[in-house]
């Protein structure tokens, strides 16, 4: 028997449950992974208050560490005993052990401890997805970055500094600034007295972005088209403040023929060959200290539903890892 955290109904922190379950042997295609770390993320939240609809009981999570105790009869590539992450995988990683599509796993580099490797899967997949595919950063331009101190962000800002870009992020209190500011980001905005609209344009003395990348959703979305140039891209990849309220498409017309995409990072990721593509250029520029992945806060995973407030109330910085 095993213990995982799983949901019965949708609502707030409180519905998390810590329930006893029994694991079957693995499968064709499948990995036993006894866990150690487990990465915590908004998109979890929006699974538990049912912003994202679930079939119920559902677990949560879909990012995580650990190391393999049992495989399917059919994996070849894996071995008993390799200590394994993922950050695309199907939900349940809020779970002392679980199985995994062997597929969705990556082997977790020497140098790299497991906290990190929990910490940095989705947010760094995301990272680098955002970076080097959606929109390819060059270096001379400038970026701006919505909640620059969040996990996402930390990583993305050091990550577009290495590349060559001036790096402008937002953010809602001044100790999130100087945060920011430790991780790559030219510029801070704090959008608690600050119109980041006025001050993109005096930063860039009104030549205004290629490319704003958007993770808040309902309260910078409109404001953020007014950021790019002729021809940009917004790129709006979550919604911690609400949904994007419904919008004509026609204002993209009347604010400069602008682009706006909605990516996940499942469609980047979608084969197993894609996927370790991009964790080896996510692991290449960890190791090559240009990214440094700190742990903000952890909490024991039997805590999630407190770890779930402090996400909630915007009283994390960085990453968090639930530990198991």
């Amino acid at each position: 028997m095993t213990h995982v955290i799983r949901i019965h109904k949708i609502g707030g922190p409180e519905v998390l449950s810590w329930d006893e379950v029994e694991l079957a042997k693995p499968g064709p295609g499948q990995a036993l992974i006894r866990q150690t770390a487990v990465g915590l993320n908004f998109i979890d939240t929006y699974m538990r208050s049912g912003v994202y609809p679930v079939t119920f009981p559902s677990g949560l999570g879909g990012e995580g560490a650990g190391v393999i105790e049992a495989l399917g009869p059919d994996v070849t590539d894996l071995a008993v005993g390799d200590r394994v992450a993922y950050g695309n995988a199907p939900v349940g990683s809020y779970a002392e052990a679980r199985l995994i599509p062997a597929g969705r796993l990556v082997k977790i580099p020497a140098g790299i401890t497991d906290q990190q490797a929990a910490a940095m899967m989705l947010k760094g997949l995301t990272a680098q997805y955002l970076l080097r595919q959606t929109y390819r950063v060059k270096p001379g331009e400038t970026i701006l970055f919505h909640a620059a101190a969040g996990g996402v962000g930390l990583i993305a800002g050091q990550w577009a500094k290495h590349l060559g870009a001036t790096v402008i992020g937002t953010v809602g209190s001044e100790a999130k600034g100087k945060l920011a500011k430790a991780h790559g980001y030219d510029h801070i905005i704090d959008y608690s007295r600050e119109d980041f609209v006025a001050r993109v344009a005096e930063i860039t003395g009104g030549k205004k972005l290629p490319v704003v990348y958007d993770s808040v959703g309902k309260d910078t979305f409109l404001k953020s088209l007014d950021c790019l140039q002729r021809l940009g891209l917004l790129v709006s990849f979550g919604q911690s403040s609400g949904l994007v309220p419904p919008f004509s498409i026609n204002i993209l017309t009347g604010k400069g023929s602008l682009y706006v995409t909605r990516p996940t990072l499942a469609d980047y990721v979608v084969t197993t060959d894609k996927l370790r593509a991009s964790a080896k250029e996510l692991f290449d520029v960890v190791a090559s200290g240009a990214v440094k992945i700190e742990i903000g806060q952890t909490y024991p995973l039997k805590d999630a539903a407190r770890a779930h407030r402090d996400l909630e109330s915007r009283k994390t910085t960085g990453s968090t890892v639930l530990v198991v």
